[in-house]
């Protein structure tokens, strides 16, 4: 069956041309203006003698040419891979020749580390948007010859189940890999995400997530663009920018990981108007009950719905649709065409209930085809078409499931299983506690410790010893730890996630 995910924008430009899709500052776009976009620079890609299925690695924030760039190379026949603007060029080189990219498509200020990689990479074609923050380097070609008049070109052939994005993951457990994403998959969680927690024409959304990190790209972008609502951008995160947008443009909605809403709520909501916002998506990482109860606190009208999902699922695989159907710390229920699994060690099912802890496996048209040129990742994730997530839960008994953590991140504390994610919520109660992340350090004796390192709130202070008593009140004497550090800040990915790996190996250092 011949489709092409851009029939999203497509689609939303013919019914509604003039409603604005992108506001950044002063300036905004109509749904026809970036149709428009997308189908020159499709034409001008394919002026580039490229072969269907190309790959075309694009490292953007969220600017308009994002946009322009995706639905314009997915609408030409070809492969977008995302990649971070954050990246060093040795990573670059990694995943451009892991990708087999042809083209590469970055920004300024990020392009001469960006030149770098794609020069170790191979013979790359590299177009630079100028945003004014950085030149653009020599042997590199501006994206405004992208853009010059160009009569559109039909959209390509493209099936349902060919590669529309390869998307490396995250990187916070081991090497990146890149997942094979397809257009109907694609399709298919944006439309089955928005059926789930309304989105509506007219809704402002605040796109504060990356697009290039799968969260960002179908949960926002997709979703947004699949409603022809409109979406204020957000090139990089910063919480008084974010009040600041939704105040100014009333925002309806908008998705995040946990420690932008911390972010938010420590930067201070006090003579705000913030009414406008009704639902606030929370994903990527787990929501500690604590910042949810503060985030409602402090914004009046609105729900914070907890969902899961990873890049080999194409975002979202479980969400709460409702404050009155929600259960706090559950993920919510499989979306509709998904089915979830729990199995223990030897891949058994287990009944329902909390004490049946295993692993999460999740299966439906969303799951990706496999890592790109990968075949041993893939055997290993994906099983009789089940992805193995290798996280750990439950399912109660109405059915709603119960991230634990992760497999990798588990704790043996003298025998006993400990949970990083049951402590976590424990100390996050603490009035003082900001952020706090638990892993485990070698111990001779027990196999394991456990570690807690916390960031304290602005204008507090807490020592090592409240901590651990605090946590000791609540938890099992294997649960609680017994060394805590207290740390400014916390090591993150560039979508906001803690880096427990870094800290994991900064305190066995």
């Amino acid at each position: 069956m011949s489709f092409n995910i851009s029939v999203l924008l497509r689609e939303s430009a013919a019914a509604r041309p003039d409603h604005d899709c992108l506001v950044l500052g002063d300036r905004s776009w109509t749904y026809a203006q970036v149709d428009a976009a997308a189908d020159i620079v499709a034409a001008h890609l394919q002026d580039l003698g490229l072969q269907q299925g190309a790959k075309i690695a694009v490292q953007l924030p969220n600017i308009p040419q994002f946009l322009f760039a995706y639905y314009g190379l997915t609408r030409a026949g070809y492969v977008m891979v995302p990649m971070n603007p954050l990246l060093r060029a040795r990573e670059m080189t990694h995943q451009l020749r892991s990708s087999d990219a042809e083209v590469l498509i970055t920004v300024d200020m990020v392009a001469k580390e960006a030149l770098k990689g794609a020069r170790d990479a191979g013979d790359l074609t590299v177009f630079v948007v100028s945003t004014g923050a950085g030149e653009i380097p020599e042997g590199t070609r501006d994206f405004t010859e992208l853009m010059q008049p160009r009569r559109p070109v039909p959209m390509a052939p493209t099936q349902a189940d060919d590669t529309a994005v390869i998307l490396f993951t995250s990187g916070t457990t081991g090497t990146p890999k890149g997942a094979e994403l397809t257009h109907f998959g694609i399709y298919m969680n944006s439309t089955v995400s928005t059926d789930r927690i309304p989105i509506y024409p007219d809704d402002v959304t605040l796109a504060v997530l990356t697009f290039f990190h799968v969260y960002g790209l179908t949960s926002v972008l997709n979703i947004c663009v699949r409603a022809g609502s409109t979406m204020v951008l957000l090139p990089r995160f910063d919480a008084t920018a974010a009040l600041d947008l939704i105040e100014k443009h009333r925002v309806a909605r908008f998705s995040a990981v946990p420690t932008m809403m911390v972010g938010m709520l420590e930067a201070g909501t006090e003579g705000r108007d913030l009414s406008s916002v009704d639902r606030v998506v929370s994903g990527g990482s787990a929501l500690p009950g604590e910042v949810l109860r503060r985030f409602e606190s402090e914004f009046p009208r609105a729900t914070v719905l907890e969902g899961y999902g990873l890049s080999e699922s194409t975002s979202s695989v479980c969400v709460n649709v409702s404050r009155e159907e929600r259960k706090v710390l559950s993920i919510g229920q499989p979306l509709w065409g998904t089915r979830c699994r729990v199995v223990d060690a030897e891949g058994q099912d287990l009944p329902r209930g909390s004490e049946h802890i295993g692993e999460l496996l999740f299966s439906g048209p969303t799951i990706m085809k496999g890592y790109y040129n990968d075949p041993e990742s893939t055997r290993a994730a994906l099983v009789d078409g089940w992805l193995h997530t290798g996280d750990m839960g439950y399912r109660d008994e109405d059915g709603f499931i119960f991230v634990v953590d992760r497999k990798k991140e588990l704790i043996i504390r003298g025998g006993y299983n400990v949970y990083p994610r049951e402590v976590e919520e424990v100390i996050a109660g603490h009035p003082s506690v900001s952020e706090v992340a638990v892993v485990g350090k070698s111990d001779p004796a027990l196999g394991q410790e456990v570690v807690a390192v916390v960031s304290t709130r602005p204008g507090t202070q807490v020592t090592p010893e409240e901590i651990i008593e605090y946590a000791k009140a609540s938890l099992a004497a294997y649960k609680y730890p017994r060394d805590v550090r207290i740390v400014e800040t916390m090591p993150t990915t560039a979508t906001g996630k803690i880096l427990k790996r870094e800290l994991a190996e900064q305190i066995s250092s």
